[in-house]
């Protein structure tokens, strides 16, 4: 391995902003903020969105309706539908306007 030319991989603290959880993993990542944990002083990282506050994380997350999308695609489109039903349909709303 050449000398002088990869950065230097050491031990970083990643702190969540919004929720103050910390992660410890190796990076190359350069900060100027410090913390101390266990009597050892560790370089800081604040993320704004981690693992402790992602709404997919926390099951906060919102679920889409997609049943009724695809009901609704079929109605427009007549996907799945007989004939039959197809003129059933277009008679209705022939009958509507």
């Amino acid at each position: 391995m050449k000398q002088g030319i990869h950065p230097d991989y050491q031990t970083v603290v990643f702190q969540d902003s919004s929720t103050g959880a910390q992660y410890m993993a190796g990076s190359t990542i350069k900060t100027t903020k410090t913390v101390e944990i266990d009597g050892k002083t560790y370089p800081l990282v604040t993320v704004d969105i981690s693992a402790a506050s992602h709404p997919f994380y926390t099951g906060k997350q919102k679920i889409m309706d997609l049943a009724g999308r695809v009901e609704k695609f079929q109605r427009k489109y007549k996907w799945g539908q007989t004939d039959a039903q197809k003129a059933e349909g277009e008679a209705a709303a022939g009958e509507k306007a």
